[in-house]
């Protein structure tokens, strides 16, 4: 199974193997950082989630209904 020009005396399997080890390890990694990245608390507290409405729309919404109660 081995060849006979094979100078580091590794089969064609076992490189492949090492080859097949070495991406999923780099996917592993590539995986951690998104999640890493995905997990982190936002650096400005201040910016509002992206479903939230603005302060303009948030005020027009009151006045719409400050003025049907009353």
């Amino acid at each position: 199974m081995e060849s006979e020009g094979s100078t580091t005396g590794l089969s064609t399997a076992a490189l492949v193997a090492i080859a097949c080890n070495t991406f999923v390890a780099i996917l592993l990694l590539l995986l951690c950082l998104i999640i890493y990245q995905a997990c982190r608390v936002p650096s400005s507290p201040e910016r509002l989630p992206v479903l939230a409405p603005s302060e303009a729309e948030t005020q027009q919404i009151n006045e719409h209904k400050y003025l049907l109660t009353s």
